[in-house]
């Protein structure tokens, strides 16, 4: 199912960012690591991956837990300021991640970024892209309750719903890389396509599952906004190709 050129289905794209669109995570397993051993406590590959996608409150508690003797609002500080600095030294971006962006801005298909990291990184990542892809950042200090809770999805819908208000979560496609974090966006309702990195996420037929973005374009998005518009009350068995079809639960 093809939209009409007047009329696209494909409307906007919400863009987590850590492990998505640029590869931050060792940048803040490396800073978690740190901050543990100068409080005398041990820090594991295993308790890192914990961290991956959940919000900087949440993870601050935690590395309270293992023995970091500061308030949650210190912990977060520090541990941004550490991957701010990294990302000033170098900026990893993930395959296909920039092409992407930039094919969704030439189509006129509006971009969010929908991230946990707080606005001083976030602000930090997007100047170093080259065009104004992202009409607004929706940020772990601009929420309430952070990923796996759907707020922040549904906080960047209803920022482009101002507008536009005929955009609906069906026009919305979310790129994740998290568990955490695709959990958030399917609750939120919008298409989402989970992108794993760091931790590998298992099939789900509530969301597409893409090896890479390397390769993907503007249509293939397209094509899983239209299944959900011909098929709004079905699960999609999505492959690991991203080429689905629906099921009936």
């Amino acid at each position: 199912m093809q939209p009409s050129a007047s009329q696209p289905l494909l409307k906007a794209a919400l863009w987590d960012m850590d492990g998505t669109i640029v590869d931050t995570e060792p940048y803040w397993i490396e800073a978690e690591h740190a901050l543990v051993s100068a409080h005398g406590g041990q820090w594991s590959h295993e308790k890192a991956m914990q961290l991956v996608g959940q919000s900087l409150m949440f993870s601050a508690g935690l590395l309270q837990e293992a023995g970091v003797n500061l308030g949650r609002r210190e912990i977060v500080d520090i541990l941004t300021e550490h991957v701010i600095s990294r990302v000033r030294t170098s900026v990893p971006w993930r395959p296909g991640a920039r092409e992407l962006l930039d094919e969704l801005h030439g189509a006129g298909i509006r971009c969010a970024l929908v991230t946990m990291s707080e606005a001083p990184l976030a602000r930090e990542i997007v100047a170093s892209l080259p065009k104004p892809y992202f009409e607004f950042l929706v940020t772990g200090d601009t929420v309430t309750r952070g990923k796996p809770h759907p707020e922040a999805y549904l906080k960047a819908v209803e920022l482009l719903q101002q507008a536009d208000p005929a955009l609906g979560l069906q026009h919305c496609v979310a790129l994740e890389d998290s568990a955490p974090g695709v959990a958030a966006a399917v609750a939120s309702g919008v298409v989402t396509v989970a992108i794993p990195h760091i931790v590998p996420l298992p099939p789900d037929p509530r969301h597409a599952i893409w090896e890479t973005l390397a390769g993907r374009t503007v249509a293939d998005l397209d094509e899983l906004v239209a299944l959900r518009e011909e098929f709004p009350d079905a699960a999609f068995a999505l492959d690991r190709d991203g080429a689905g079809s629906p099921a009936r639960d």
